[in-house]
């Protein structure tokens, strides 16, 4: 029986078919990739955070939420860090407290039920209030996933904490216009002695840091480490530390676009004149 030949025209055809599939994959990714830079660029100044060493450690996630990232560690099954802009203006609507969700993105389940009877809060790295404020309901939203959040203990989650969060918003952000936050956890240092303290299957931090930053040609920073057993009422000035610090504490490097001669200047002083900080470090919370 003789045997079929294949036309060239079904060749043609189907190098044709293969070409424009090509074509539009490469469009798509393109696309893709301009949006996702433009989003990192907007809420996270400098560049997102980065390794000063890498290590198995390192390994982690930007995950893109709506107003903030966040850098999320399947390992340690937390985020290392959120990163999300502030600016004065017309405050948009901040509804009421939504309920906290698991967020499927995470390769080990967490739930809103994964802190019950652990004596820990469901702390956020992106706060609920200013998010809201600044980016709307959307963002509020997704500031309840559970990769926002990380287990704090009462009285820095729901005191001092919560009181910087207040401070930040309400006279940081109308004082310089836009800020640039930082906010994350620091874990002990042998990460076996932190792996086997855990909520389950969430690793239990020892301290957490803010960092806020006024972007500019000549930028100013200040820069916060918190450790989990304060008593709620400190002056938030007694935790004030240079970014170096929290960089040499979590082996991060916060703005790795940053020209070196600034970030030596910005990164490596506590530098608190201008910030009004005095005035307002013992502000009570607005639930205290």
């Amino acid at each position: 029986m003789p045997r079929r030949r294949i036309r060239p025209s079904w060749w043609r055809r189907s190098l044709r078919r293969l070409g424009v599939a090509a074509l539009f994959a490469a469009v798509g990714s393109g696309l893709w990739y301009l949006e996702e830079r433009e989003v990192r660029d907007r809420l996270s100044w400098m560049g997102v955070p980065t390794w000063e060493r890498s290590s198995p450690l390192s390994l982690h996630r930007v995950l893109r939420n709506d107003g903030f990232l966040v850098g999320w560690s399947d390992l340690r099954v937390s985020p290392l860090w959120a990163s999300y802009a502030l600016e004065p203006g017309a405050a948009r609507g901040v509804g009421e407290r939504p309920a906290f969700r698991r967020d499927w993105r995470t390769l080990w389940p967490v739930t809103p039920d994964s802190y019950r009877r652990s004596g820990y809060d469901r702390g956020h790295l992106a706060p609920n209030y200013a998010i809201a404020r600044v980016h709307g309901p959307a963002a509020q939203q997704d500031t309840f996933l559970m990769s926002n959040m990380v287990p704090q203990r009462p009285n820095l989650n729901r005191r001092l904490w919560q009181r910087l969060e207040e401070v930040v918003i309400d006279h940081f952000v109308p004082r310089f216009g836009r800020l640039q936050v930082i906010a994350g956890p620091v874990f002990a240092d042998e990460f076996m002695e932190g792996a086997l303290r855990r909520v389950g299957l969430v690793e239990v931090p020892e301290a957490f840091y803010k960092i806020l930053v006024v972007p500019g040609p000549r930028p100013r920073a200040l820069a916060f480490l918190m450790p989990q057993g304060v008593g709620g009422g400190e002056p938030l000035d007694r935790y004030l530390v240079s970014i170096d610090r929290i960089e040499s504490l979590t082996g991060l490097d916060f703005f790795p676009q940053l020209p070196s001669g600034v970030e030596t200047v910005l990164e490596g002083r506590v530098e608190a004149s201008g910030w009004g900080l005095a005035a307002v470090a013992n502000l009570p919370g607005r639930f205290d």
